[in-house]
């Protein structure tokens, strides 16, 4: 018996498979081979195509059960993690109405900037612990505003796993999880927040039907069926973004537990069961996958959005043909990169910089000294720095970090990279054998709540290195301090 994970992301889609019994992992496989594109259609804006995805999901399914021989009645339950942010519209027959507005378009600053002025901080704070930003709520009254006909035609605004589960599934739901990623719940009375829809001349009316994180949430459809080759009737029990799946695949769910992620973007996302948050604009809060009324844990997530896309325009501009090329190039440099500096901030606007976009830089090359291997570290380094400046913000939080977990993927796989981030904080980096796919096939044994014995499995099957702080520290303070300097300049 199987279980099966979906993670929607924004450069392909990844399916796993693992035994529901065991949680051993027996298939993962991806589409498109090459990553998906995001659509600019102006500056700073970022868009895909809803169908696009299931396209996607649709090939995976198939292919998987058929390269691993495993009868689609032998799956007992589906999970879901996706790409968090976005902004899905479907009209009353749930046709697409636009692309979705993914997670790393800003056109919706302004929109959050002047509703935090005029909503006042101390509100959004208590009640929202986020600042409204650059968020789905944001994208939607964007929407109303900038393209009022197509929003006079909306039926149901949903996040990217919303529409993923409704076109296995037929039904349109979502989850306080989801709820809390699109600023649209109120943390202080735990319910939706109808005072912010009002604000922005929303309607409740707009969002998807509640149903648990974990548990019952629907199940595939015979049209579904037919396009994914899935069993009719199987059961979609589990659905998260990705930045807390991501956390739950390491087992992290507890206050000082931190989940860190190099992917497209650069995650920190630690655990807490403080409801209240200073840094409302530079921090996120949301509500953690075991979040419950009586219990409600926190994920406060610092995002960096130009990490893994930023090493990737580097491979593709400079002509690179691996990322090990590249990393095995950067530990021949030593550290602080000759001098040579970059800042990673080419992405859209950084919320932990106050939601400013100053742009990726190169600074201090020497043409006569500098080579390919001397941008590699630069870059590597820079991630690292900008992680580092984002655990800044979340210890001036009162953050007391007791474990900090990474899956061994994307930008985990450098040393450089690695050793870096956990030299700078001086404590440990535990990395895992895992991906965000495995999580949510994983994820589906959670019916039952039993959070510790899911935990013990993966860290006994799962681990596979720990860095540790290099005992000299000096070269990367250093590095960093100059580093952090040059970035301030720019602010």
């Amino acid at each position: 018996m199987y279980y099966l994970g979906y993670d929607i992301g924004s450069s392909s889609i990844k399916v796993a498979l693992v035994e529901s019994k065991t949680g051993k992992v027996a298939g993962v496989l991806r589409e498109p081979q090459e990553e998906m594109v995001i659509l600019a259609p102006q500056h700073n804006w970022a868009e895909q195509d809803p169908e696009e995805w299931w396209k996607y999901i649709c090939l995976a399914t198939k292919s998987l059960l058929s390269k691993h021989a495993i009868d689609k009645n032998d799956i007992h339950g589906i999970g879901i993690s996706y790409q968090m942010h976005g902004l899905v519209l479907t009209d009353s027959n749930v046709k697409v109405l636009r692309n979705a507005i993914i997670w790393c378009d800003s056109r919706a600053v302004s929109i959050g900037e002047e509703a935090l002025e005029q909503i006042g901080r101390d509100k959004c704070s208590s009640q929202l612990l986020n600042a409204p930003g650059n968020f789905t709520a944001s994208k939607l009254k964007w929407v109303k505003d900038h393209e009022p006909k197509l929003y006079g035609k909306i039926h149901k605004a949903m996040l990217p796993g919303d529409f993923i589960a409704y076109k296995l599934s037929n039904k349109i739901r979502t989850t306080i999880s989801g709820l809390s990623e699109g600023i649209f719940w109120n943390f202080k009375h735990q319910q939706i927040a109808e005072w912010l829809l009002s604000y922005y001349g929303l309607t409740i009316d707009h969002l998807p039907e509640l149903v648990p994180t974990f548990g019952f949430q629907g199940k595939v459809s015979t049209k579904a069926a037919e396009e994914t080759g899935l069993s009719v009737d199987t059961p979609i029990v589990y659905r998260a973004g990705d930045q807390p799946n991501n956390a739950l695949s390491l087992n992290v769910f507890n206050p000082g537990e931190i989940a860190m992620t190099g992917g497209t973007s650069g995650v920190i996302y630690a655990i807490s069961n403080k409801t209240e948050s200073k840094e409302i604009s530079k921090i996120n809060n949301f509500a953690h996958v075991n979040y419950t009324l009586k219990n409600p844990t926190l994920g406060k997530l610092l995002c960096i959005n130009a990490a893994g896309i930023q090493y990737r325009w580097l491979k593709e501009n400079l002509k690179f043909t691996s990322y090990e090329e590249m990393n095995t190039l950067a530990e021949k440099v030593t550290v602080g990169s000759d001098g040579v500096v970059l800042l990673p901030f080419g992405n859209g606007a950084e919320r932990m910089l106050n939601n400013k976009n100053i742009g990726s830089k190169i600074l201090n090359i020497d043409l006569n000294t500098h080579t390919n291997a001397h941008i590699c570290r630069a870059a590597l380094e820079g991630i690292a720095f900008a992680f580092m400046y984002g655990m800044e913000i979340l210890l001036a939080e009162g953050l007391q970090p007791k474990v900090i977990r990474a899956g061994n993927d994307n930008l985990f796989q450098s040393k450089v990279f690695a050793n870096t981030i956990c030299t700078l904080i001086g404590f440990p980096i535990e990395l895992y054998d895992t991906t965000g796919a495995v999580g949510a096939a994983r994820a589906c044994a959670l019916e039952n709540g039993d959070f510790k014995a899911f935990g013990e499995t993966q860290l006994k099957n799962d681990h596979i290195h720990t860095f540790y702080p290099h005992k000299d520290s000096k070269p990367y303070l250093e590095a960093y301090q100059h580093w952090k300097e040059l970035l301030e300049k720019e602010l």
